[in-house]
């Protein structure tokens, strides 16, 4: 399970959009989540490149842990697909990137 709401997802799809994933908004962002959170951030990014499968989440977050060796916000400002593969590791998860986007908006 991830360790980072779907909200909070969802905000960096939404910046990483509109500011592109390379920008300080972006990037405070991400900083400013906690470290499960960061890792979390990472695992969905995994997963949506395919990295890792849907069925490997926990795999997928333990290598993002072991691994974090650059600031999370510089790893995934370097990654310019980063707002689709968020929102395609959402979905494999079988979260409703939709729904979510909605509340934001609210």
């Amino acid at each position: 399970m991830l360790e980072i709401s779907t909200g909070k997802v969802v905000r960096v799809i939404a910046l990483a959009r509109e500011y592109g994933p390379e920008s300080p908004r972006v990037a405070d962002y991400i900083a400013g989540l906690n470290e499960d959170e960061q890792i979390s951030l990472v695992a969905c990014m995994w997963i949506g490149r395919e990295t890792f499968g849907a069925d490997e989440l926990g795999e997928a977050l333990q290598t993002a842990a072991a691994e974090a060796t650059a600031p999370t916000e510089e790893y995934l400002g370097g990654i310019p697909e980063l707002a689709d593969y968020l929102e395609d590791g959402l979905d494999a998860l079988g979260i409703d990137v939709a729904d979510a986007e909605d509340h934001l908006r609210d």
